[in-house]
């Protein structure tokens, strides 16, 4: 975990990798309630049998944005910012989903921080380069550019 004074220290480290998160799992529950949440009810996520009969792995698939959703958990793993008074989400550049995620599996984040820039009212601009990473699979299954601002 990268564990920063204030914002602005952020500067220092930008280039180095932030950590890798702890696994969480992705089942069928998790699947279900973020198709309730979001009215996605696409049957490769929601329909187990169906998905046991028609699709090639033979089980259901995480959302893109399930697996995208789980940043803001994973993130709080790896970065620490001891002396802020707030932080919020600006956003996601070059966000891919570039691999299946079959429920049951087990995601990590991996982050390095790619650029650390002034914002007006003592902000800084964090950008992370992010790799979702999937138990047993060489490749990541998203890769994102995320963007956040943390205010001292």
């Amino acid at each position: 975990m990268l564990t920063v004074e204030t914002p602005k220290d952020l500067k220092q480290h930008v280039g180095q990798e932030m950590g890798v998160s702890e696994w969480v799992t992705i089942d069928q529950e998790m699947i279900d309630k973020f198709a309730e949440a979001t009215g996605d009810h696409q049957w490769i996520h929601v329909d187990v049998e169906r998905a046991k009969r028609e699709l090639p792995i033979g089980t259901t698939i995480a959302h893109g944005y399930l697996t995208l959703s789980l940043l803001p958990r994973l993130s709080a793993q790896l970065m620490e910012i001891k002396k802020t008074s707030r932080g919020v989400n600006y956003g996601s550049n070059k966000v891919r989903f570039t691999g299946m995620v079959p429920a049951g599996s087990r995601v990590r984040m991996r982050s390095t921080l790619k650029a650390a820039e002034d914002v007006k009212g003592d902000g800084i601009r964090i950008i992370a380069d992010v790799a979702m990473e999937m138990e047993g699979s060489d490749r990541p299954v998203m890769v994102a550019e995320t963007i956040s601002i943390s205010y001292a």
